[in-house]
């Protein structure tokens, strides 16, 4: 499955992020509960994160493709939000092992963490890169 680009927002940071909106994979990832900030990991799951595709695989047939270089990117890492680079998510995701990806009904207009983790609306979690 292919998910449009604008469906999609790449955060920045230690742990880099991928929100997604109306995911073909949504009710197959598990729903997010993430105790005192702590993101738990998705068993069955893995991504790949590359400049021109990112590939987010689950298990079965669950699975979907990014055109991550168009994809909207967020920097994080410095504590304040401004536009971002798909290399550096990239290297954030390869550095970090892999990445927090999150499944919403819609991309929020703010991104309040407290909320997204835990008001059970969220889907996902950790996914580790493929070694």
């Amino acid at each position: 499955m292919l998910l449009d680009p604008e469906k999609t927002l790449f955060v920045r940071g230690a742990t880099p992020v991928l929100l997604m909106a109306e995911a073909p994979v949504h009710a197959a990832l598990p729903v997010l509960t993430a105790q005192d900030g702590a993101v738990p990991r998705c068993d069955g799951w893995s991504i790949v994160p590359k400049l021109t595709l990112c590939v987010v695989d689950g298990p079965g047939d669950a699975g979907l493709v990014v055109p991550a270089m168009v994809a909207p990117v967020l920097d994080g890492s410095g504590g304040s939000l401004r536009p971002g680079d798909m290399a550096d998510w990239c290297a954030d995701a390869e550095g970090a092992g892999g990445a927090v990806v999150l499944s919403l009904d819609a991309l929020p207009e703010t991104l309040d963490w407290p909320h997204l983790l835990s008001s059970g609306t969220s889907r996902g979690g950790f996914l580790p890169t493929l070694a």
